[in-house]
């Protein structure tokens, strides 16, 4: 053993800080063993925040009032809830939907609400009528944009759709769209396709959010008139512009009536 490494070795210095202290450079292989351990970390780290990620993505957000809450009675209007496929839901990945059948007695009219939530936006993206519905097997006949005044003289931005069914057959329908975003109300998709919205929701804030209202029947007239009637209703379920959730001051959940009921805190 050469005299240098040997008077290292026995002052217990270590030998490549003494070899790069004597030549003035690291020896190759350290620098190739530095390298294969930051590709480990970080493949590591990779594999930790995909993880996590996917965890926040797969994880529903809830609402402060589930829409299970929703009344099943508006005015003269009744609802009836409608089952969606399971395989459906998993494909829409919505954190949470109302599907619910109107009937009003008085007018005879009928319409299907449709109400989907989900606190990831750029999981919405894609969902709109005139690409669900057609591939249900409509063919789309048209769009156009449109305007309801709701109940308390709120204008209500849409899309109107109509479809059919191929020949032989002659079954119509009209669908009403429009979609609530951070509290406002908007037809237009666009909105909501930002960077911005497709940046995961890591907190689970439930006011970020995108919601879509579709309203459907084979009559125009049915679809407008419950829109007017029941989107303030639609509104108080979710986060306003300042996170305000307003059917939580007047809606009582099954949480509540737990937490009143005797020995519950």
């Amino acid at each position: 053993m050469y005299p240098i490494i040997r008077k290292h070795l026995d002052n217990g210095v270590d030998i490549f800080d003494s070899i790069a202290f004597m030549t003035g450079k690291v020896p190759v292989f350290l620098f190739w063993i530095f390298a294969v351990l930051l590709l480990i970390s970080s493949g590591i780290t990779y594999r930790v925040l995909a993880s996590r990620l996917k965890l926040v993505v797969d994880t529903p957000v809830e609402l402060p009032v589930p829409l299970s809450a929703f009344p099943k009675q508006i005015g003269n209007w009744v609802g009836k809830d409608v089952p969606i496929p399971p395989n459906i839901q998993r494909a829409a990945r919505n954190d949470a939907f109302l599907n619910r059948f109107f009937t009003n007695q008085v007018s005879n009219q009928w319409a299907n609400v449709y109400i989907a939530y989900t606190a990831h936006p750029r999981t919405m993206l894609g969902h709109r009528p005139q690409i669900c519905y057609v591939a249900g097997g409509w063919v789309h006949e048209g769009t156009e944009m449109t305007n309801v005044t709701s109940s308390t003289g709120r204008e209500l931005p849409c899309l109107l759709h109509r479809f059919r069914r191929p020949s032989p057959e002659t079954e119509e329908i009209v669908v009403l769209n429009f979609y609530i975003v951070n509290g406002r109300l908007t037809s237009d998709e666009r909105v909501f396709s930002g960077v911005g919205f497709r940046t995961p929701n890591i907190d689970g804030d439930p006011a970020r959010y995108v919601t879509q209202v579709q309203i459907s029947s084979v009559f125009e007239n049915s679809v407008r008139s419950v829109a007017k009637d029941i989107t303030e209703q639609v509104l108080d379920f979710f986060p306003d512009e300042n996170g305000k959730v307003r059917a939580a001051e007047y809606v009582e959940t099954s949480s509540d009536v737990q937490k009143s009921m005797p020995g519950k805190k």
